[in-house]
């Protein structure tokens, strides 16, 4: 009797129990099917998605891929293929204004390194691209597109790792750029913190994670990661940053280790090209006229194509096959686009006005002309008025500093004054002297020192100054004149404006220089050199009938004093 009780028992609870296991099947099965049901129908999305295709946008059919389709860039890409291409790559920094051609020469230069037998860069090479401004990180190290991070345990869907308690590093793009190039894109943004852990990976060539997770002696984690945490993640690639800023705002620390190359503005000539070459990509014709409207409102590549762009969608929504200059000025002027300030040389020699020579950006250079004007006051008594000078501006200083500068163009014209009665044996204290900077652009002044001598010279002597010289250098109280920066902007800007000489100092003088075409470029050690060049008009100053009058020269090598009569 008892062993039947108990046979029915067993036999109940073996009901019981297969009645369970049971209905985890069927559960198991219903959750598949829905599973399996839920994924076809996202599949299926997913492929409808995949079959919708736009036309392909113009600003993707206009992207360079070959040397020569990047305008305008000979200088920076023939510097890129040196840094790159060879059988020791650096690490480069390319600096340019928006639309150059920055970030399609990066990708071109990589290319073109893999086909070099002597290059470590494999054909599986990857180009890894970050924008800087959105490389965003989190504080505890949850997420770094950078860098990489690592997942605890402790973080929601952290998979069956994360369940057994096991951290799972996950790369980032310098991981992923291993053995190819990193590509930040405006580096000049970064958060200082990554830029300081980007120092280290480029020291190390490796990034190595931490987590408190993590145990050297734990057996359950697998060997991989016991390799990531204990000998870090390979990141062995070259660095190439591009950026907007000027290198004064670039941490002094990444700039020490790479190689820095310099993009210029583009000429409205190469404007025209990359316009052209935009209408032919979408094989659409064009009024020429339509294309000198874009040269003189489109200051760089990505802009003109995007006034292309829109110039054929305007033409062919009205049902017409040409870009004509009338849809082109509708462009303009809808997109409030500003003329491209281009400044000219004068049309002819004036008294008081000389050709000055600036850099306002980063590799952009333009005539600062600077007139002056000089009336005879009561001897000893005469009075210095300067305008058109911003006195002070704030600007910003990097690493998230503002820094206040206040302008040093009055302090050179002491220096002018001191030079002209010195040298030249002038006696500008005798004159009442407007110095003039029309434009209002701020002006720190050295560099315009010879200039600012020229023209309160022409004022006091009433010569005029040759109008197809410029002339940039800083001049000491001894009457010398000194190197100064961007001398290959200043004198190509002054090519554009129309010069035929450009005077330097010597000390800034290159062989590279010779070669320059449709313009001469004139070293000079004093300032009566500059004022010799700039005022050596055969014929216009015997029409005015103007006596110069004699001026002395000091030899800055003999340091002998010798009249000579301009």
């Amino acid at each position: 009797m008892a062993a039947n009780f108990f046979g029915v028992i067993s036999l109940f609870f073996t009901v019981i129990i297969g009645l369970y296991f049971w209905n985890l099947l069927r559960a198991q099965q219903t959750n598949r099917s829905a599973v399996e049901k839920e994924s076809r129908k996202e599949l299926e999305r997913l492929q409808r998605l995949k079959s919708i295709s736009l036309t392909e946008p113009l600003a993707e059919k206009t992207r360079p891929t070959s040397f020569e389709e990047i305008i305008g860039q000979a200088d920076g890409l023939k510097a890129l293929r040196a840094a790159l291409c060879g059988p020791n790559p650096q690490h480069v920094l390319v600096y340019g204004p928006p639309g150059t051609g920055k970030t399609a020469a990066a990708r071109v230069i990589l290319e073109e390194a893999k086909k070099n037998a002597l290059s470590p860069f494999q054909a599986s090479a990857k180009f890894v691209e970050i924008d800087a401004t959105t490389a965003r990180f989190d504080d505890r190290g949850i997420a770094d597109p950078l860098m990489g991070s690592v997942h605890d345990p402790i973080y929601q869907g952290a998979g069956p790792l994360g369940i057994a308690g096991i951290p799972q590093p996950k790369p980032g793009a310098v991981t992923k750029a291993h053995g190819g190039v990193l590509f930040i894109d405006e580096i000049g943004e970064l958060h200082p913190i990554q830029m300081n852990k980007l120092l280290k990976v480029l020291e190390d060539r490796k990034v190595f994670l931490e987590s408190a997770y993590y145990s050297a002696e734990d057996m359950n984690i697998p060997q991989h990661i016991h390799e990531i945490f204990q000998k870090g993640l390979p990141a062995d690639f070259r660095l190439v940053g591009a950026t907007t800023r000027q290198p004064d705002e670039i941490p002094p620390a990444i700039r020490s280790r790479c190689l820095e190359v310099f993009f210029r503005l583009l000429t409205p000539e190469e404007i025209g090209i990359i316009a052209r070459n935009a209408c032919k990509k979408i094989d659409f014709p064009y009024e020429e006229e339509a294309i000198e409207v874009i040269t003189r409102y489109a200051t760089n590549g990505r802009e003109a194509v995007n006034i292309v762009q829109i110039a054929a969608g305007i033409a062919q929504t009205e049902g017409l096959r040409e870009i004509r200059k009338v849809d082109v000025e509708w462009v303009v002027n809808s997109g409030q686009y500003s003329p491209r300030p281009e400044k000219k040389v004068p049309a002819e020699p004036q008294v008081g006005c000389v050709n000055g020579l600036a850099v306002y950006g980063p590799n952009m250079g333009t005539i600062l002309e600077i007139e002056a004007s000089a009336i005879p006051a009561r001897k000893g008594r005469g009075k210095l008025t300067v305008t058109g000078v911003v006195e002070e501006e704030e600007v910003g200083g990097g690493f998230g500093r503002t820094v206040r500068r206040k302008s040093m163009a009055k302090g050179s014209v002491e220096n002018v004054f001191t030079v002209l009665r010195k040298n030249l044996g002038l006696s500008p204290q005798d004159y009442d002297i407007h110095l003039n900077f029309p434009g209002g652009i701020p002006v720190d002044g050295p560099s315009a020192g010879v200039t600012i001598a020229a023209a309160i010279y022409s004022a006091i002597t009433s010569v005029p100054v040759d109008n197809l010289v410029a002339m940039t250098g800083e001049v000491s109280i001894r009457g010398f004149v000194k190197p100064i920066g961007g001398v290959v902007a200043k004198i190509e800007a002054a090519r554009l404006a129309g010069a035929k000489r450009v005077i330097i100092p010597r000390e800034n003088w290159q062989d590279i220089f010779k070669e320059i075409e449709e313009i001469e470029v004139i070293p000079v050690e004093h300032i009566e050199e500059v004022i010799e060049q700039a005022m050596s008009l055969p014929g216009i100053i015997g029409e005015l009938g103007v006596r110069v009058p004699e001026v002395k020269i000091l030899s800055a090598a003999h340091s002998t004093h010798s009249t000579h009569s301009l």
